[in-house]
Order: structure tokens, then C-alpha cells, then sequence
């Protein structure tokens, strides 16, 4: 009862702090990048140039329809005013979120359909909590949709919120998602899941509430480390963590309540069946916490923040998930006693019940003919392992993530038809002030480039002079409009014949911006993919032989784990190609399945073969493996699709 009760302390502190959460995500890719990376030294020269450590975060705004100069003059006069918009809930005002120095501009389309207005967001505050807790960038967004609506309509044209700031506004209202709904349906899917697994109307709430707990008590952790700048939270990671906690929790609960249950057959008191029970899960529990915790914990060698990041984050909910399963659980069913698992409560009655049923059949089969079970499996798995040379995850623009057809991706789709893709959020170079004229003469020749401008010192008054270049301590920018969207592959594509030129002509040039951010990124994605897996591989085939007390089983065990890996890889290409017709995956992809499904993956094996050791050394190896598989096919089975369910969801 005391460990319940600390228990219910700890949630009481950890739990609140866990609702705050998202109030410290951190979601622009640029504050990834290593201080190292271009794209990042040329973010940090541009910030002066506003005198303010900040950039320019463009919303635009795109009206479709046949360009009317009434309908010109009306938008302007509007756009104008859209500073004074207060946002839903607070009495802050889209005026304090501008980007300082800039001014919201308005202009029309060289094929006379499409007007583009330009909202530039400060790129800082907008990661700002408003004090109703939602973030600043939703909110300008949805303050902005509901405003534009009747302009729109009164001057006969569609509007569509867009750009950078659009799509990621969305992109947040996704992630939302994560911290409510799919939170509440993973909870729910599993619910279902233990239910059909215990056929019992209560026991299925003993897990679920372990889970929750770990969950909050994990969230609050991340919480105060997050809030303290120790690491780096985005929506992506706080999704994980709440489908990671409660799937591994439910695992580890999966294996303790299977064996408890086996125990209450062969003892009188329930305290000594949770004693055995406890003897025989204690070990391998750890040993698969402390290998994924491992594993998660390398990602810290990751080159981009938020991926080094959701390292000590998943690892924190993996301990979290560990200690309360080896604490709460056993003292939640001792204090609830044999009947939690009415209909079917299990009576010191020492039969083996589970030495019966599918599972038991499947053993006998593979003890008959292990060669014919393993020759089957390997081929079909290594078919599916050729079928991941068509993977494509070579990086996937901001607009193919979605899988679904919001405003944000709808008018960029048609920006791109009136407008050069960069149109409004330009890659900017840095020059030295002399080489203003050397570097623009040859970018224009540049691929991808439609548009050089340097950047002035004013803006531009129609009839007047152009206001002079803007010099900030020897150094000016040059704006590249591309004619691709600049947070597409193709556009990222471009950034390196880009630097090339631009390095040419100017030695001390730096080429950043969105095109160059997201080429910074994925370049930071291929080399974590080719030094981070390698690593975890090591430590894993290190674990294993400390477990197993043998590196020949270990690198066989961890033989069948990769097999599996470029297996699913295989899966997920021909279901992304031929079943969603996906455009593609980030390439980050193949890191974040290694991690889960390797890391993750080894712990089946680990329930498996400990409990293997176990029984070989009572009653012999061939009959060890036999019972070992029939005792914990149906646990590692139900794992499995609970961890695939809280994935899926």
C-alpha cells in the first residue's frame, strides 16, 4: 500500500507538468542544426540585420482569382490593418508578433490571376505560449483564416493561408492531435487489446493505469528539462513518448501479469506467486528497458537537437515504464488479490494451463523440424528485405507530409502555379559589402534562381529613389527567389551548385535561409543514419552477450533482429508506394525504425531467451526452447501488436 501511495504522490507532482508539455515545444528546424552548419552561421549574421536576435517568419496569403485593381486596392488597404487582429481568447494582438523592421506587403501575379500577400511573423516569438496556453503560431494563423474569409468573398476571389507559417501552424494542429486524441485512442486501442487478452471485465485496468502513470510522471520529467533548455522538445517527440511509454509499460506488464498468473497455479498465497513470478520477469525487464534506454540514449550523438533530443527523452519514458511496472504493478495486483482476473481466476490447482492451446502446438512443430521452421521464416523475410532497395526516404517536402488536404497545403499547391516558388521566403545570401555586384552577377545564373535583390536600407516608395543597400558591419544580404517551393527536396537540391558559385565569387559568403535549412538537415540526417546505427548494433551485441553470457548467441539473436528490420523496411516500402501512394519518406526514416524496431524488437527476444535459459537448465535445452516458446508465445505476441497499435494509432 505504501508503494501505491508514493505512487500517487509522485503523479500528483510529475502529472500537472506533464499537461504543460507542449508549452515548450520547439518545432522550426533552423534552431536543429548544429552551430556548425551554414545555413545556421548564415541565420545568425542575418539576425543583425534587424538588430534583434530573430528572423523573418513569412505567412503568406495567397487570393486566386482574376487580379481587379479594386480588388488590389481593398486587399492592400486590409492587409494593412491586420496587425490590430487580437487572437482568440487574449487581448495580444497579431501587431506584437511581427517580424521588426519588415512591413506587410501586397502584390499581384505576372499572369494577372493571384495576389500574394506576405505577413512576416517574428520567427521567435511565434514559439511563444499565449496565456490561454496555445501557441502564438496556430493562433495568427486561425486569427488570420477568419479575418481574410470576407475580404475574400466581397472581392470575388479564394484566399488560402500558406507559406512557412501557414503550413506550420497546421503542422502544429497535427501534432496537437497528439497531446488529446491520440493520446485518448492509443489508450483506448490498447484498452480493447488487454481486454481481449485477459477475457476479464477489471484486470485490464491494472496495466493501463501502470502505463498512465509512467506516462505522467515520464512527461513531467521532460517537462522541467525542457523548460530548463537541457533539451529540445517538438511535437514529433512528445507524440513519441506518449505511444512509447504506453506501449513498452504494457509490454512489460503483458510479461509480469502472464507469469503471476502461471505462479498462482503452483502457489496457495498470492504473495508467494508474485515473489517467484517477480524472480523470473525482474531480469529480463530490465535487461530490455536498459537496452532501449541504451540505444535511445546514442541518438545524443545526433548532429540535430530535436533527434539528439528525443534520446534522453525516450529514455526517461522507458525508465519511467521499467520502475512503475517493477513497483506499482506488482503492489496494485497483491493489494486486489486473485479475483482481478475473474471470469478466469486462476486456482492453486498446479496445472501448467499454459503449456496448452496454438502456442504450445506451434512449439512441438518447430521441436520437430527446427530447420524446415527456420528456412521458411528466413526466406520470407529476406524477400521482403530485397523489396527495401525501393524505399524511398531520401527527404520529403513540408506539403507531402500531410497525409490529408489542409488549407496551408491546398494554396501552396497554387502558389506555385502564379508565383516563383521562393516567392516570399527567399534564400538569403550573406556577401561581403564589396562583393555585392561580383556574387549577384554570378547567382543569377544559378540554378533554381529566377530573382537576385539585395536587401535595402527602407522600403521602397513608388516614384521615389530605391532606398541604398543595407550594410550591417562590412556585410550584405542577397534575396534568391527559386522557382521551387523552398522547403522542397528539389528546391534543397539546388543549395549546394548554389553555395558553390556564391563561394566563387565570395570566399566569406553564407548561403541560408529555408532551402538551405532543410538541405542542412537532411545532410545531417544521412550522416546520423551512418554513424548513429552502427553504434547502437555495438551496444546492443554487447548487452546481449553480458545477458546471454554468450556473443555467439548474441550476434545470432541480433542476426534475426536486422533481418527483421530491413524485412519491415521492405513492408513499408510497398505499402508506402502501391497501398498510400506516398510521395516519399523523410530520411530520417530509417534511423527512427532502426531505433524502434531493433531496440525495441530485442526485447522479445529477450523475454524469450531468458525464459529459454531458464527452463534448459531444468529440464534440458531442446525441451527448454520447446516450453520457453509455448510460456511466452502468447505474451510476446500480444506485445507485439500492442506496440504496433500504439504505433499505428
Amino acid at each position: 500500500m505504501l508503494v501505491v501511495i508514493a505512487w500517487f504522490i509522485i503523479s500528483g507532482i510529475f502529472g500537472p507538468l506533464f499537461g504543460k508539455l507542449s508549452s515548450v515545444q520547439e518545432n522550426n528546424n533552423s534552431s536543429f542544426l548544429p552551430k556548425g552548419a551554414e545555413a545556421t552561421q548564415a541565420s545568425e549574421v542575418i539576425q543583425t540585420f534587424s538588430g534583434k536576435d530573430t528572423f523573418s517568419f513569412p505567412t503568406l496569403i495567397l487570393f486566386e482569382g482574376a487580379v481587379k485593381p479594386e480588388a488590389l486596392a481593398n486587399i492592400n488597404k486590409h492587409m494593412a490593418g491586420v496587425g490590430a487582429l487580437t487572437l482568440e481568447g487574449t487581448d495580444k494582438t497579431i501587431s506584437e508578433y511581427l517580424a521588426p523592421g519588415q512591413v506587410i506587403s501586397v502584390f499581384p501575379s505576372q499572369d494577372g490571376q493571384a495576389i500574394l500577400a506576405n505577413v512576416p511573423l517574428d520567427g521567435n516569438s511565434i514559439a511563444e505560449v499565449l496565456p490561454n496556453d496555445k501557441p502564438v503560431l496556430p493562433a495568427v494563423v486561425e486569427a488570420l483564416r477568419a479575418d481574410i474569409k470576407p475580404l475574400a468573398e466581397a472581392n470575388g476571389v479564394t484566399h488560402y493561408v500558406t507559406g512557412p507559417a501557414g503550413l506550420l501552424g497546421d503542422l502544429f494542429g497535427a501534432f496537437g492531435t497528439l497531446d488529446s486524441s491520440l493520446l485518448l485512442t492509443t489508450l483506448g486501442v490498447v484498452a480493447i487489446i488487454l481486454i481481449v487478452v485477459y477475457r476479464s471485465p477489471v484486470l485490464w485496468i491494472i496495466p493501463l493505469l501502470s502505463a498512465l502513470f509512467a506516462l505522467s510522471t515520464a512527461g513531467g520529467i521532460v517537462y522541467l528539462l525542457a523548460k530548463r533548455n537541457i533539451i529540445d522538445v517538438d511535437g514529433q517527440s512528445q507524440g513519441i513518448l506518449s505511444v512509447l511509454v504506453i506501449g513498452a509499460a504494457t509490454d512489460y506488464a503483458l510479461l509480469l501479469i502472464a507469469r503471476y498468473r502461471e505462479e498462482l497455479h503452483h502457489h496457495e498465497s498470492r504473495f508467494d506467486a508474485m515473489r517467484a513470478a517477480y524472480k523470473g520477469v525482474w531480469e529480463p525487464i530490465l535487461a530490455s528497458g536498459s537496452t532501449v534506454s541504451i540505444s535511445l540514449l546514442i541518438l545524443l550523438f545526433s548532429q540535430l537537437t530535436n533527434t539528439a533530443g528525443l534520446g534522453p527523452i525516450g529514455a526517461i519514458g522507458i525508465v519511467c515504464a521499467m520502475f512503475t511496472i517493477l513497483t506499482l504493478l506488482p503492489a496494485l495486483l497483491l493489494i486486489f488479490g486473485r479475483w482481478i482476473f475473474w471470469p478466469r481466476i486462476p486456482r492453486n490447482d498446479g496445472d501448467d494451463h499454459v503449456l496448452e492451446g496454438m502456442w504450445s502446438k506451434v512449439g512441438n512443430g518447430i521441436g520437430r523440424n527446427p530447420r524446415r521452421a527456420w528456412v521458411i521464416s528466413g526466406t520470407v523475410l529476406l524477400l521482403f528485405a530485397f523489396a527495401s532497395t525501393t524505399l524511398k526516404a531520401d527527404g520529403i517536402g513540408t506539403v507531402d507530409t500531410f497525409t490529408g488536404k489542409p488549407e496551408s497545403v491546398v494554396g501552396q499547391k497554387l502558389l506555385l502555379k502564379h508565383f516563383p516558388g521562393g516567392e516570399g521566403d527567399p534564400t538569403q545570401v550573406v556577401v561581403s559589402a564589396e562583393k555585392i555586384g561580383a556574387v549577384t552577377a554570378a547567382l543569377k545564373n544559378a540554378p533554381g534562381v529566377t530573382q537576385v535583390a539585395p536587401q535595402l536600407d527602407g522600403i521602397p516608395v513608388q516614384g521615389q529613389p530605391l532606398p541604398a543597400v543595407k550594410i550591417v558591419n562590412g556585410k550584405a544580404i542577397l534575396n534568391l527567389t527559386l522557382d521551387k517551393a523552398p522547403d522542397s527536396v528539389e528546391a534543397g537540391n539546388d543549395i549546394p551548385e548554389i553555395r558553390k558559385i556564391a563561394h566563387a565569387a565570395d570566399s566569406t559568403s553564407l548561403v541560408g535561409g529555408t532551402s538551405a535549412v532543410y538541405y542542412d538537415v537532411r545532410k545531417a540526417n544521412d550522416r546520423d543514419n551512418k554513424t548513429i546505427i552502427p553504434i547502437i548494433l555495438l551496444a546492443i551485441t554487447i548487452i546481449l552477450g553480458l545477458l546471454l553470457r554468450s556473443i555467439v548467441s548474441a550476434i545470432v539473436l541480433l542476426g534475426t533482429v536486422v533481418l527483421s528490420y530491413f524485412a519491415t523496411l521492405g513492408v513499408c516500402a510497398l505499402v508506402f508506394n502501391h497501398v498510400f501512394g506516398f510521395a516519399g519518406g523523410d530520411n530520417s526514416f530509417p534511423l527512427f525504425a532502426f531505433i524502434f524496431l531493433v531496440a525495441l524488437g530485442i526485447d522479445y527476444n529477450i523475454f524469450l531467451m531468458t525464459r529459454v535459459r531458464e527452463e534448459s537448465q531444468k529440464i534440458g535445452t531442446r525441451a527448454g526452447v520447446i516450453k520457453g516458446v509455448t510460456v511466452t508465445g502468447a505474451v510476446i505476441t500480444s506485445a507485439g501488436i500492442v506496440l504496433a497499435a500504439t504505433f499505428a494509432v
